[in-house]
């Protein structure tokens, strides 16, 4: 930049890295500058006067006088009203604009939901309002994302930096759900379908058409009336799944496990407000398989029951030895310790075993749905192949198709 020596001194903001300025060239205000280089400046004085050889070097001007010349990252900014011109302390914090801090303040909303996030998925206090939050927990945990991403764009370092460690231990909660635990072994694959059908108003046309379209050899139902059980013979069922142990009935309540294959020992199991069955299906070449179908009650309907059945499920997962294939509703995702509970040496996750996520399953009848993950199929004694889930219609879960290798 070039100055008219004549005019009235001007301010200038040079930002260049290491620039070589005079802090306050003329005691008369006179001074203007010129940057030649990035670490070179040319002081001219008013009139024309040039400066004298080595007047303004750092090494002849005591530091800290008027005539002081400096290195500086951030330039030059005015000094007064005289005219003359002043260092800008190195690493000076720039004073953020109205929308800057606006940033900042959604970047720590951001950032206490996703703390928020990480509290709920490891917490295990038995307290409905954080079981019923915990359930969002895969959403609250993008906010440390987003959180990470606005702090970085405003240079709030140290809250970035702590928006990166809540980032961290988000990652590290639901990280079992998205790596594969390695490739099923050989073995006998049996394909599995889990389906809640919504008080038995569900399209039984379209459960059977399921079952034959993905050779479906176990199956489990919760929510089943009689006349959804009705309208499963009319559609076929018993030609594709011939044996079944069922505990049907009116509302919610009933529950059943319909096979390719003989069933032994069905029965009802205790402890559960809603109906919860297990049987043993004599596999052809694995011999007998314990298959469970569960469906605690809701948590919000019934807390203090929903805790009990849920330690309930994992005692008796416990107590079964063998091979077990289980199926159901557990009104329950991933993130609730409770459900993580069950899933130790033996049982696994199927959606877990393959790396695919949550693989959210309600509600399916909401434009906005399916958002939770509630529908799981697990196996002890296997590994899992495949894994996908499809919509019922006339339901509000959408069914899951497991393939399991014993």
């Amino acid at each position: 930049m070039s100055a008219d020596c004549t005019a009235p001194p001007r301010a200038y903001a040079v930002r260049s890295q290491l620039v070589r300025v005079a802090r306050k060239v003329a005691p008369d205000g006179g001074a203007v500058v010129e940057q030649q280089r990035a670490d070179d400046v040319t002081v001219a004085l008013p009139g024309g006067t040039q400066p004298r050889p080595g007047q303004f070097d750092a090494a002849a001007v005591p530091p800290g006088s008027a005539d002081e010349t400096v290195r500086s990252p951030l330039g030059l900014r005015p000094s007064g009203n005289d005219g003359s011109l002043e260092v800008e302390p190195s690493g000076a914090k720039r004073r953020r604009g109205w929308f800057g801090r606006l940033v900042v303040v959604l970047g720590w909303i951001a950032l206490l939901a996703g703390l928020t996030g990480v509290g709920l998925h490891y917490s295990s206090v038995s307290s409905e309002p954080l079981v019923l939050a915990a359930s969002f927990t895969p959403y609250l945990l993008v906010g440390s994302l987003i959180a990470l991403v606005l702090l970085l764009i405003t240079r709030a370092w140290r809250s970035a930096m702590a928006a990166a460690l809540v980032t961290a231990a988000a990652l590290w909660s639901q990280l079992p759900m998205f790596v594969p635990d390695g490739t099923a072994p050989p073995g006998v694959d049996v394909a599995v379908m889990q389906s809640n059908v919504l008080f038995g108003q569900a399209d039984m046309t379209a459960v059977v058409q399921a079952v034959r379209d993905n050779r479906i050899e176990v199956l489990t139902l919760e929510e089943l009336t009689p006349a959804a059980v009705t309208r499963l013979e009319a559609a076929g069922i018993a030609d594709a799944l011939p044996y079944r142990y069922l505990e049907p009935a009116n509302g919610g309540q009933g529950s059943g496990i319909f096979s390719r294959y003989p069933l032994e020992a069905g029965s009802k199991l205790t402890g559960f407000l809603l109906n919860n069955v297990r049987v043993t299906m004599i596999h052809p070449d694995l011999g007998p398989v314990a298959v469970f179908q569960f469906h605690p009650i809701p948590p919000n309907l019934d807390f203090a029951a929903w805790t009990s059945e849920m330690r309930t499920i994992a005692d008796l997962l416990d107590q079964q030895p063998g091979k077990v294939i289980v199926g159901g509703d557990f009104n329950s995702t991933f993130d609730h310790s409770a459900y993580r509970k069950l899933l130790n040496d033996r049982y696994a996750d199927t959606a877990e075993l393959l790396g695919v996520g949550a693989l959210p399953t309600w509600p399916n009848d909401r434009s906005w749905g399916p958002v939770l993950g509630l529908d799981r199929v697990l196996v002890a004694g296997g590994h899992a192949t495949e894994i996908h889930s499809l919509t019922i219609p006339a339901s509000d879960h959408r069914a899951v198709v497991a393939r399991l290798r014993l």
